[in-house]
């Protein structure tokens, strides 16, 4: 088992950082159909079973559905109405659930330019999000690499990726990972001054024979100790979670342990592999039903799975590969 480090990294990047027993949590995936609202809604269930003041946020913000998998109808207000300035607050747009102890801040629905917001824009949602009161505050991104998917997934204090047990998800994935390190990546070079340098180095028809971010960190710091270290220590803040969906076997669990050991030595970034959850039919008949599954089947084997991710998500754990051998 291990135990998540707290850094601060020293870039201007938005950072949750929503104070002492609060923290922002964000489910993205490479691709779409993997299962990340399935999980967001989820995850905000079961932490608000446990006595959490808990936020759903849509921030799919070109094809919102958070709602549809709650029970419920399309609301009127919605994250369309602070972007556009209709409503001064948040507190406009944040509406009771089904669930006690669970909220909602439905999507962009009527907005095309909602869908792409600037950079400034998504500061300020940030900010004003970190006003609110709630325990833990989920976001449900949308699928692939769009810049503002990648913004709040780095903003978030924990970052969960969700990956299925197929080829194209696998290499979606991976895809995501690599865009949100050198999304990262460069954030951390503007402040450090040597920005050029990176975006050259991340060109892999570039002159210096480049071809690994390690080679990269290394070129850096055989130019500047200082600064390599800098940008080292910096990196090392960014460690995503992952949670492999519709296992239907061993090999499909220990697809995580191989994904977190390939990203450790690919990027030199730790990622956490914090649980899986096991197929069955009872997910797709909740769907049909509009009910999330922990509150559809709370005794059932998805849910015990989703049950287990928020707590090693809270104490900041993840699994163990000899511990899943044995189990299994």
């Amino acid at each position: 088992m291990s135990t998540r480090k707290q850094s601060v990294p020293p870039a201007r990047i938005p950072s949750a950082g929503v104070g002492e027993g609060r923290e922002i949590w964000a489910v993205g995936s490479g691709k779409g159909g993997t299962g990340k609202t399935f999980l967001s809604s989820n995850i905000g269930i079961t932490l608000a079973k446990m006595g959490k003041k808990v936020i759903l946020m849509d921030a799919d913000l070109g094809c919102a559905n958070l709602h549809t998998g709650l029970g419920m109808s399309l609301v009127s207000g919605t994250l369309s109405d602070f972007l556009t300035g209709r409503v001064n607050t948040l507190d406009g747009v944040v509406v009771d659930t089904p669930y006690p102890n669970l909220r909602l801040i439905s999507g962009a629905h009527d907005f095309l330019e909602v869908a792409n917001p600037t950079f400034s824009r998504k500061e300020a949602l940030l900010s004003a999000l970190k006003r609110l009161d709630f325990d833990y505050l989920v976001f449900d991104l949308g699928a692939g690499t769009h810049y503002n998917t990648l913004d709040f997934f780095l903003a978030a204090d924990k970052s969960i990726l969700m990956v299925m047990p197929e080829p194209t998800a696998v290499e979606n994935a991976y895809r995501f990972i690599k865009s949100a390190y050198f999304r990262y990546l460069k954030r951390v070079s503007t402040t450090l001054n040597i920005r050029r340098l990176v975006e050259e180095g991340m060109d892999l028809k570039n002159d210096r024979g480049i071809r690994t971010v390690h080679e990269l960190l290394e070129m850096i710091g055989a130019s500047d100790p200082e600064m390599g270290r800098r940008l080292r220590e910096a990196l090392l803040s960014m460690r995503p979670h992952l949670v492999v969906n519709q296992v239907r076997s061993l090999e499909d669990v220990t697809l995580g342990f191989a994904m977190r050991s390939s990203v450790e030595k690919y990027f030199g970034m730790r990622m956490d592999y914090v649980g899986y959850i096991e197929y069955d039919d009872v997910v797709w008949k909740s769907a049909r039903q509009r009910r999330p599954v922990v509150a559809e089947y709370p005794y059932s084997s998805p849910a015990r799975c989703v049950d287990r991710v928020v707590r090693n998500l809270m104490a900041g754990t993840q699994l163990d590969l000899e511990a899943v051998m044995g189990k299994r």
